[in-house]
């Protein structure tokens, strides 16, 4: 399995929630996605990111499939000006 997480702080905080919605509409688009969560900062807890997608793949080429797949790179191009940074780590947790 491959964990792909991706960081977002927004030029707004305010759009959040449409970040989110649109992040949201990518879930299930490949075979071999296993997990796809996005979360959106709260004012009660710590945060220094405003969304956060926790996602996890069966291998490599699932993740690629999905980075590659048009309705991802139309969402992608949507956020793009919506965002200020982005943060990614892709890695293989340890199996016990």
């Amino acid at each position: 399995m491959l964990r792909h997480i991706v960081m977002w702080k927004l030029k707004n905080a305010d759009d959040a929630p449409r970040f989110k919605q649109l992040l949201d509409s990518c879930k299930s688009l490949v075979p071999g996605m296993h997990e796809f969560d996005v979360g959106m900062r709260r004012d009660d807890l710590e945060a220094n990111v405003d969304v956060v997608l926790v996602s996890s793949f069966a291998d490599p080429a699932a993740l690629d499939a999905y980075l590659q797949h048009p309705h991802h790179k139309a969402v992608a191009a949507q956020l793009g000006p919506l965002r200020d940074t982005r943060s990614v780590l892709d890695y293989f947790p340890e199996q016990p």
